[in-house]
């Protein structure tokens, strides 16, 4: 599953990055892959990549780190800054907006709004169980 992180600087896709790895079972610390461009996590059965390619510049970097081979799979790949990386990257199961809002009397970003744009089967149906665990918590 490829699922890609979009948004301004600090509208949180590390953060939403950080806590799906905990979903997952990741105790740990939790690095940004700001500067490696890729956090490799394994699991029993499958493996998560959490991608950043804010600093990705070149789409020879692509071909010469091997970035390809992690896309396989039994693997999710998230991926923040996809458009740093636009034409090499598959296309994504999901696709997550963040954005900030800005409240117009104060002119200060007071809130965020989340997008989630299913883009395959497998995205539609991380969808319909985010939203299904979302309601659940609410009723």
């Amino acid at each position: 599953m490829v699922i890609f992180l979009s948004g301004p600087l600090g509208a949180g896709k590390s953060t939403l990055s950080r806590a799906f790895l905990r979903e997952q079972g990741i105790t740990g610390l939790v690095k940004s892959p700001t500067y490696s461009l890729v956090e490799p996590y394994t699991f029993s059965g499958y493996s998560i990549y959490h991608f950043d390619f804010y600093r990705f510049f070149d789409e020879n970097e692509w071909e010469d780190s091997g970035f390809r081979d992690f896309f396989e799979e039994n693997a999710i790949c998230l991926v923040e800054w996809p458009e740093k990386a636009k034409g090499v990257l598959p296309k994504p199961d999901l696709d997550i907006k963040l954005e900030y809002l800005q409240n117009p009397d104060s002119g200060l970003f007071e809130s965020r709004r989340i997008t989630l744009k299913a883009m395959s089967e497998q995205g539609e149906r991380a969808v319909a169980c985010m939203e299904s665990k979302h309601n659940n918590e609410h009723t």
